[in-house]
């Protein structure tokens, strides 16, 4: 069975700015998770804690001399959705986490209203989009993303 692993319309943006390097290595991992879905462990998923979803996840992969973390959550309707990302390298792990913890809260609990909103027939804000399936990778010499 293949999962369901989508961008957050706010990602979307954020994701066609890193490098191509780290747009493949995320790419690379989030086709691991498509594949295995909640069953992906270490090395390539992690539990995010602190988070106030209990089901955040963090994908980990190397990529442009750094050390990279998305966040991301399975939705009622069992999809994965990608969040936020940045490298966590030569920065402080405590504000690296809570950065990345505190935009990727504010997202799920967007996309999850949004999603409630959907099934009342009326939403609020960025629409879900069905179907929706990754941008192409943005070209070699990209700047590099961050949170």
């Amino acid at each position: 069975m293949n999962w369901d692993v989508r961008l957050h319309d706010a990602f979307e943006a954020e994701f066609l700015v890193f490098e191509r390097g780290v747009q493949t290595e995320l790419l690379a991992v989030a086709k691991l998770l498509a594949e295995y879905g909640p069953q992906l462990g270490r090395p390539y998923v992690d539990t995010l804690k602190g988070s106030k979803h209990t089901n955040m996840k963090e994908m980990r992969f190397s990529a442009a001399d750094g050390e990279w973390r998305a966040a991301f959550a399975f939705d009622p309707e069992r999809k994965a959705i990608l969040l936020v990302a940045g490298d966590k390298s030569g920065v402080s792990q405590k504000r690296f986490y809570k950065q990345l913890i505190a935009k990727a809260d504010s997202r799920l609990s967007d996309h999850l209203e949004n999603l409630r909103s959907a099934k009342k027939g009326w939403s609020y804000g960025t629409e879900h989009r069905s179907g929706y399936s990754f941008p192409a990778p943005r070209p070699a010499g990209a700047d590099r993303g961050a949170l």
